[in-house]
């Protein structure tokens, strides 16, 4: 196995990866969702450049090209887990992440039955765009997570009364309550479309995987 940098740097993607649960297990939130959403983001960028790297370089490698899809599903598929798991299992977010992930591990179980022959079939466009649209939903959904504890915490120690006059413009908002809420409601929203957006995109591709497999397994059988 040759280790150059893209490929460190797929490495690191993939074992970055549990990282984001255990984030979790060892701080308080909303420290934990500021360290998921750096360890998130950050390992969203080395995706492009660990790419962009190995073909500028001419570093494409057999290991290389095993270990970066599956460090990119690791990283969705974990992240999604945390999320809905941390949520209140509202079915608008459990279903498309439902969707997401039966897709990842249909795909994966297609593409080691077909072998040697799944490198034949090329990544489209649009299943880039689809990752793109996955990532960018959880970082805001990670987003979300700190704008509602932030909210949380100034608004500790407040009877419901106030609270709800300060966000009336009843009371002056002098801990910043209605500019948290307001984050946390927008980036629940935005993050919920791109989510619902990558579950579409997760849809299309995936049969269209399926569809061009299809010659392959009647060959096979």
């Amino acid at each position: 196995m040759h280790w150059n940098l893209p490929n460190i740097l797929t490495l690191l993607r993939l074992l970055a990866a549990p990282g984001l649960a255990v984030m979790f297990l060892y701080f308080t939130r909303p420290y934990a969702d500021w360290c998921a959403l750096i360890l998130f983001v950050g390992a969203a960028v080395t995706d492009w450049f660990d790419g962009y790297l190995a073909r500028a370089w001419k570093q494409e490698t057999k290991i290389g090209a095993m270990l970066d899809p599956i460090a990119d599903k690791a990283m969705v598929i974990i992240a999604l887990m945390v999320i809905v798991g941390f949520s209140s299992m509202s079915p608008w977010l459990v279903l498309p992440a439902t969707v997401i992930l039966f897709r990842e591990v249909f795909v994966s179980g297609l593409r080691e039955y077909l072998g040697d022959t799944a490198g034949t079939l090329k990544v489209t466009q649009l299943a880039k765009w689809k990752t793109t649209a996955q990532m960018i939903a959880i970082a805001v959904l990670f987003s979300q997570g700190i704008f509602e504890h932030y909210l949380g915490m100034s608004a500790y120690g407040m009877d419901a009364q106030l609270v709800d006059d300060i966000l009336s413009n009843r009371v002056e908002d002098l801990h910043g309550l209605r500019w948290k809420l307001a984050g946390m409601d927008w980036t629940g929203r935005v993050g919920l479309w791109l989510l619902w957006l990558a579950a579409t995109l997760t849809l299309i591709t995936g049969a269209d995987y399926l569809r061009k497999s299809l010659p392959y397994l009647k060959e096979t059988r």
